[in-house]
């Protein structure tokens, strides 16, 4: 036999020997390693670099409290303090240690929410909302305040 006779034969014998293994195989995978030794172990992943921490605006467990130009003498106030800036609210729901009252006039609907803070003995005012009576569209906080102090 010549020698490309035999390379001919030892390529079939290989290819058949491959395609038995392919259709006898279980499904399982057999991982080959691709350098000797173990394998590389999973490193820990870096812990971040840390900042020093800023100082807290506000105590631990506190509210996030609003500070807008023109909610002056609403955000802070107590529950009494703001009935007799707008009189009775139309709604005042309490959820836990959170009240809400609601006022609502020709221009606007109001919502203002009151927290426990820790620098006062009662909830205070610490967010306000504000949308039109129409549509539900937010609005200006300061405007629709304003508004419903005139009335």
């Amino acid at each position: 036999m010549t020698k490309t006779v035999k390379n001919r034969n030892l390529a079939v014998t290989l290819g058949a020997a491959l395609l038995l293994g392919a259709c006898s195989s279980t499904g399982a995978t057999v991982a080959t390693p691709t350098s000797s030794g173990p394998p590389p172990r999973a490193q820990p992943a870096a812990p971040a670099p840390t900042r020093p921490a800023a100082p807290p605006t506000r105590a631990p467990g506190d509210p996030r409290i609003m500070t807008l130009p023109g909610l002056e003498g609403v955000i802070g106030a107590t529950a009494n303090a703001l009935v007799s800036i707008f009189g009775s609210p139309r709604l005042d729901v309490r959820e836990g240690d959170a009240r809400k009252l609601q006022y609502s006039g020709e221009p606007c609907v109001l919502d203002i929410y009151l927290y426990p803070v820790s620098t006062a003995p009662e909830p205070v005012a610490t967010w306000v909302e504000a949308r039109r009576r129409s549509d539900g569209l937010d609005v200006d906080r300061a405007s629709c305040v304003a508004a419903m102090r005139q009335r």
